[in-house]
């Protein structure tokens, strides 16, 4: 990869380091590449995620997909904090762009403000409804 380190991808809990290498190779290509074509830093907030993290995640009242079914959980997926809404754009846009050009599904969720998190949730999991444009 030319723009992370697999240990971005690793879950959240202090002890879950290293666990970033579950991502798929697929995905990374994909949101190396994305990054590429935004030509800005992507910070990752959540990358893969153990059946723990992600309990934990619901347990704490975060919005998250429902009988561990999140594309996190199969290293399909990745929040970025993105708090400008050109930023924004130019994600969603480049997004589309390469999910087309790569005929990956197209499954990207918006949190705009601080009190949603100011990032853009990405996936590529092909078993969930694509394609798919939410906000939170």
């Amino acid at each position: 990869m030319r723009y992370f380190k697999i240990s971005e991808f690793d879950s959240g809990l202090p002890n879950e380091k290293g666990t970033g290498v579950n991502m798929s190779p697929v995905f990374l290509d994909f949101i190396d590449e994305l990054r590429s074509r935004c030509n800005f830093p992507f910070v990752v907030t959540s990358g893969f995620r153990t059946e723990a993290y992600q309990q934990s995640l619901t347990d704490r009242g975060y919005k998250t997909a429902k009988k561990g079914q999140s594309p996190h959980l199969k290293g399909l997926a990745a929040d970025i904090a993105i708090s400008d809404s050109v930023k924004r754009a130019l994600f969603v846009g480049h997004a589309l762009q390469l999910v087309h050009e790569l005929g990956l599904p197209f499954r990207v969720g918006i949190a705009g403000g601080k009190e949603k998190g100011n990032f853009c949730h990405i996936d590529i999991d092909e078993e969930r409804t694509n394609p798919r444009l939410w906000i939170y």
